[in-house]
């Protein structure tokens, strides 16, 4: 059962926003079984939405549409679907009704100009938005059964699971099953050398690469003559890429490299404080991200002058002076500084030249210090060259530091 993703907006096709909700309905469709054979994206001109909806309603049958519903002059799609099915707009007072309801949830009137998201194409179904005011609808053309719904993606993805998901999943035959495998620390090619033989051995399997900076993501899909028996090929090709990849795989698709590691020191009943120059609070952000961080994130010091540095975590204007602030003695201080105050089980410092500026001869942009620090243990430390501009080198460096966390959690030196 082949499937299409159509997103209308300028601001897409102008590169203002990016299109997040085409990837998450492609993902979500294969995962019921679908073939997504096409996304389309067009600007907000009514005749270029007729085009693409006729030619995509011929070539799938089914087309989930995205945007294009708001009340606003550019808001075209409800015209264009009808004008492509050759019917009439009918306004649902039923939906008008709703929209009025919304409104007054928040003491608001409704403006007139909203009364136009109650029209449908004649004969659409209409399919309610609990999220907004823009209510969406279905309707069958040529060969597709096409779901047209709002381009908010909070909006997008209830109207989908509540409304979209439970029609289509009843057309595809679920013979397929896909598991996500995540990683971190080797490059694209380097992974795709590790598993460059496997869909050779398993005709019914591919294998799908995500380079999501700085991690990858590996997309094991089977097929099969039933969903159960593409399920056990798929899972057992995943284990075989669990352990081609070893310790750069680190958990699955709904996973965060923060999380897994937060979850390895709440397993081991550890505890961590930050302190951080170039990475400016991206660490502790990353972990905090995640529910229940408070469990293990103890103290996290943002310490960017060298006054804040001996203010803060104690790390001595001699070390800084002979050694500079981007070194493993000032890492090293500032990892046994972080670990007294915050009185935790383990410390991680960083510091380094993130750019564009503040680099010399021997400490070029990219050069980032780190260190770890564990009661009862000696401080280890290690330096890197980091590739990329200042977002990409902070955001490595912020993976580098909780990657030797884990390490020194599980007893293993820094790499």
């Amino acid at each position: 059962m082949t499937a299409a993703v159509f997103s209308i907006g300028t601001e897409l096709t102008r590169g203002e926003l990016v299109n997040t909700n085409a990837c998450w309905l492609a993902e979500q469709l294969t995962a019921v079984g679908f073939d997504v054979v096409e996304h389309e994206t067009v600007d907000d001109d009514q005749k270029r939405i007729v085009e693409a909806l006729q030619r995509l309603s011929k070539s799938a049958k089914v087309v989930i549409c995205t945007g294009g519903l708001g009340p606003t002059s550019d808001d075209l799609t409800t015209a264009a679907v009808a004008d492509a099915m050759g019917v009439r707009l009918e306004r649902d007072e039923a939906s008008l009704e709703a929209i009025k309801r919304r409104f007054a949830s928040f003491n608001r009137e409704m403006s007139p100009s909203n009364a136009k998201q109650a029209d449908f194409p004649k004969g659409a179904q209409v399919l309610p938005n609990t999220q907004g005011t823009a209510p969406g609808f279905a309707v069958n053309m040529n060969e597709a059964r096409c779901f047209f719904m709002p381009g908010v993606p909070g909006e997008m993805k209830t109207m989908f699971s509540d409304h979209v998901l439970p029609t289509i999943a009843k057309l595809a035959t679920r013979n397929s099953y896909q598991v996500h495998i995540r990683t971190f620390g080797l490059t694209e090619s380097r992974v795709g050398e590790k598993l460059a033989d496997l869909e050779a051995e398993e005709p019914s399997v591919t294998i799908g690469y995500r380079a999501h900076f700085p991690e990858i993501e590996v997309k094991v899909l089977a097929r099969g003559e039933t969903a159960s028996k593409a399920e056990t090929t798929a899972r057992r090709i995943a284990e075989t890429v669990r352990e081609r990849l070893a310790d750069a795989v680190y958990g699955g698709r709904d996973d965060s490299f923060a999380g897994s590691v937060g979850q390895l020191l709440r397993t081991r009943g550890l505890t961590l404080s930050l302190a951080e120059s170039c990475t400016g609070g991206m660490i502790g952000s990353m972990l905090t991200d995640v529910p229940g961080s408070s469990d293990y994130v103890l103290f996290d010091a943002v310490t960017y002058s060298n006054g804040a540095k001996e203010a803060v975590l104690g790390v001595s204007g001699d070390t800084l002076r002979a050694n500079g602030a981007v070194s493993i003695e000032v890492a090293a201080e500032m990892a046994e500084g972080a670990l007294r105050v915050g009185a935790s089980d383990i410390a991680v410092a960083v510091t380094g030249i993130a750019g564009p500026g503040g680099a010399t001869e021997d400490k070029p942009v990219g050069t980032v210090c780190f260190a770890v620090a564990r009661k009862g243990s000696p401080t280890l430390t290690h330096t890197r060259r980091l590739p990329g501009d200042r977002d990409r080198i902070r955001k490595l460096a912020s993976y580098i530091a909780l990657h030797f966390v884990a390490r020194v959690a599980v007893g293993k030196e820094l790499e």
